[in-house]
């Protein structure tokens, strides 16, 4: 019947116990009060039918920063659409142009925000039905996050929004649409406690339709549990902009740091994960403190000694390696999937004595010099490249193994670096195909798999 949705009943949520309504595209627009397409008001926003940019009476047609300005790629539009998202963006841009100032505005971001890392876990773990893109697609998320951002920072009120109150805004909806304020552990002493992080999708300048597998599997574990020879296991995930000034500011250390203090719900153990290599598993033995110099999601650089946020517990003085804690011997023995599994110990250094490097921000041309050593650092030496390299996978793995010495907080902790996610076809009009599923999928088991060996060698007893 015309305007009428098929509604079924799901599994219990991992969240609430109680069944969750499955709903199509249609029903989601329905729910949330949005017009069908046909029937809208040309005033209100909408988004464009080129790109994933929204556009409507209160928003302006300023030019948009480096990231954002990747909406306008016709892709962008088509994962914000075919993952269902469109009438919750559409809806919020809606409600902003409602709003009067950038102190009302608040609540709307930080809700819509909410209900966006949620329904995009929901999506991916089958209990919402919405959209043709396949479940576990990490890419409407981060468009439609995106677009968010463009429209707050387009939005032109009646009155006047203060630039620090429009940031704040956006870093409410960088923060909250991740799922780091979403990171809930029970304190049952029965159910071990798992973190696990990812990361945006990154090289986009390649090719716009790059998905993340560490994103992809944050989606599909957060809220699970996993059983394991330890007994159940409760996983919490959240995931990382690919940008150096957001790590600069502690967005890591602010997100880990509730779960790695002393208390109820301190993890049991913690993976911070992203992807590396082709076709391999690397557990990464030594982080080091060294930024490589290489483009962000901004095309923004930097090269030098990672910087660690005032007021951030940590090491003094700052350590140049920082080891995983990760059971590797026992993670690379077992049988966990299609893909090897490596124990990386390769590191790049340089003589303690070298003269320091001036940190820059401009692009430097290569890689910093330095020794290769395959069985990791000399003693006193300087970083030039943990095992995950010297880019934002390493500095995440250095961050929160740092952060886990100094708050002492005795668990297993380390990186797991995903194989790439390869499969899509050369033309870029193919968001998709069968290869690109299927080594999601299988990457995404594997990632289960691992944890559930590596929680599985915890003592059986448990702290309060």
């Amino acid at each position: 019947m015309p305007g009428r949705a098929a509604v079924t009943l799901s599994p219990m949520s991992t969240r609430t116990g109680r069944p969750i309504v499955l709903l199509s595209t249609a029903a989601l627009a329905l729910s949330v009060g949005v017009s069908s397409p046909a029937t809208a008001d040309r005033n209100r926003p909408q988004l464009s039918p080129e790109s994933g940019v929204m556009i409507g009476a209160c928003l302006s047609t300023s030019n948009l920063p480096y990231e954002e300005d990747f909406l306008h790629k016709p892709q962008a539009g088509e994962f914000i659409r075919q993952g269902g998202f469109e009438p919750l963006l559409t809806r919020f841009a809606a409600k902003l142009c409602r709003e009067k100032s950038g102190s009302s505005a608040q609540h709307l971001v930080e809700r819509t925000s909410r209900v966006l890392w949620r329904t995009a876990v929901d999506r991916a773990q089958g209990r919402v039905e919405m959209g043709t893109l396949s479940a576990g697609d990490d890419r409407p998320l981060y468009w439609t996050r995106l677009s968010m951002v463009a429209a707050l920072r387009q939005w032109s009120p009646s009155s006047h929004v203060k630039s620090g109150q429009r940031q704040r805004l956006i870093d409410t909806v960088d923060r909250i649409s991740r799922g780091q304020d979403d990171i809930k552990f029970s304190g049952s002493k029965r159910t071990k406690r798992v973190l696990v992080t990812g990361f945006d999708p990154f090289t986009l300048n390649r090719d716009v339709r790059q998905g993340n597998p560490s994103g992809a599997s944050a989606l599909a574990l957060d809220g699970q549990t996993i059983q394991t020879k330890a007994g159940p296991a409760r996983v919490e995930t959240a995931a990382f902009p690919v940008r150096w000034r957001d790590f600069e500011k502690g967005m890591v250390e602010q997100a880990l740091l509730p779960h790695f203090r002393p208390g109820r719900r301190q993890v049991d153990a913690f993976a911070t994960t992203s992807q590396g290599r082709e076709g391999i598993f690397d557990l990464e033995q030594s982080n080091g403190a060294w930024r490589g110099g290489y483009n962000d999601n901004e095309d923004v650089c930097y090269r030098g000694i990672v910087p660690i946020p005032k007021k951030t517990p940590t090491v003094r003085p700052q350590p140049q390696w920082v080891p995983t804690t990760l059971p590797t011997g026992k993670m690379t023995a077992a049988d966990t999937g299609a893909f090897p599994v490596n124990h990386n110990t390769e590191v790049v250094e340089v003589p303690g004595t070298t003269p320091p490097e001036p940190v820059t921000t401009a692009c430097p041309a290569g890689a910093s010099p330095g020794t290769t050593r395959p069985d990791g650092p000399t003693a006193g030496s300087q970083a030039r490249s943990g095992g995950g390299g010297d880019y934002l996978s390493n500095e995440i793995a250095y961050r929160a193994t740092l952060l886990r010495d100094a708050v002492k907080l005795r668990v297993p902790g380390g990186h797991i670096h995903t194989p790439v996610l390869s499969g899509l076809a050369t033309d870029q009009n193919e968001l998709t195909s069968p290869a690109f599923e299927t080594n999601r999928t299988s990457i995404n088991d594997q990632v289960r798999s691992l944890l559930r060996v590596g929680v599985g060698t915890l003592g059986q007893s448990d702290r309060g």
